[in-house]
């Protein structure tokens, strides 16, 4: 599949800048997959699509403060750090900036010298494995020190912190939120707990390889960034249990249908921790989703290419087509659209 059938035209005012106040106000864009019908309807009516058989997964990860300014050592000129995920050896990946003035062996240290990190090496993707040290916990250590990220298509400063987060975030390890879930509020959350037959829980923490473009020419030559996540042994049992009984699985967000996918074998979902690259693309054959809720996403992207799997191609573009004539709010910030 060549990307430019990916493409389509969004104008730069359509991209939102910050969060709908308040966030159930968002807009919901409905598209019926067996028929091609389109309604255009507001956040706060979502529990009408859905049904009591239904299991509806979240993703309940936190972003935590991933943006850190410090400075050279020796030296002293400036440095910027970006955590992008948290290696089994404990190192993290990330994007530092200079990058040329930053290679191997060098060092980072921020505020008064409380924390430091080394850079280990480069990867293949252009970042850096860093090693970090200190007095204390990291977690702690970016509470005090580091700065909640913005999309890199969200041009002003985030005001408050929770407009970033779920109402529902629980685990800290993301560099980027998961933004399907910014539109529920705790009485949304309640009103589709009391109406579906169970609301569980995945953890994926996104970083931002998922704002990745594809650069090549075909889809099937794009390399797939790879994601942890984890499936508790509850999810897992009731997931398992509804795919046995044939209720539909509503996915909130494209990591949550990732990490699900990710997880099933056997017409069953597996319990535990591991890491995914799985390149969902037209062609792939679904094994747990029956439902999902999204964003809408950036021409030529991996999460629209998600999206033109779940759904046939020409629907969904002609749906994004619509939502752009109609003054929907686009990415992150933006409004929000059902596939059911």
């Amino acid at each position: 599949m060549r990307v430019a059938e990916l493409d389509y035209d969004l104008p730069p005012e359509l991209i939102a800048q910050e969060p709908a106040r308040p966030r159930d106000s968002s807009r919901l864009l409905v598209l019926h997959r067996e028929t091609g019908e389109i309604e255009h309807r507001m956040f706060r009516e979502l529990v009408q699509y859905l049904k009591g058989e239904d299991v509806v997964v979240l993703n309940d990860t936190k972003v935590i403060r991933a943006r850190l300014k410090g400075r050279r050592h020796p030296g002293g000129g400036k440095a910027e750090v970006l955590l992008l995920s948290r290696q089994e050896d404990g190192a993290w990946e990330a994007l530092v900036t200079p990058g040329r003035r930053l290679g191997p062996g060098r060092e980072i240290v921020f505020g008064k010298g409380e924390l430091r990190a080394e850079v280990l090496e480069r990867t293949p993707s252009g970042g850096r494995r860093l090693c970090f040290s200190g007095a204390g916990d990291l977690e702690a250590a970016l509470e005090r020190l580091g700065e909640v990220p913005a999309p890199p298509y969200v041009h002003r400063p985030i005001q408050q912190e929770s407009d970033y987060q779920t109402v529902y975030a629980r685990i800290p390890g993301a560099s980027a939120a998961p933004t399907a879930g910014l539109h529920f509020t705790p009485e949304i959350v309640e009103q589709v707990r009391a109406r579906v037959h169970a609301v569980t829980y995945v953890t994926l923490h996104i970083g931002l390889g998922t704002f990745r473009p594809i650069h090549a020419e075909n889809v099937e030559e794009h390399d797939m960034h790879a994601e942890s996540y984890a499936v508790p042994r509850p999810t897992a049992q009731i997931v398992s249990e509804a795919l046995d009984q044939g209720r539909r699985v509503v996915a909130v967000g494209t990591s949550t249908a990732r990490a699900l996918e990710a997880a099933a074998e056997g017409g069953k979902i597996r319990p535990g921790a591991a890491e995914t690259d799985l390149f969902i693309r037209p062609g792939y054959e679904f094994r747990v989703l029956g439902a999902l809720l999204t964003n809408f996403h950036m021409p030529r992207s991996t999460l629209l290419l998600l999206i033109c799997a779940f759904a046939d191609r020409e629907q969904v573009l002609r749906a994004y087509r619509q939502a752009v004539e109609m003054n929907y709010r686009f990415l992150s910030f933006g409004d929000a659209m059902l596939l059911v």
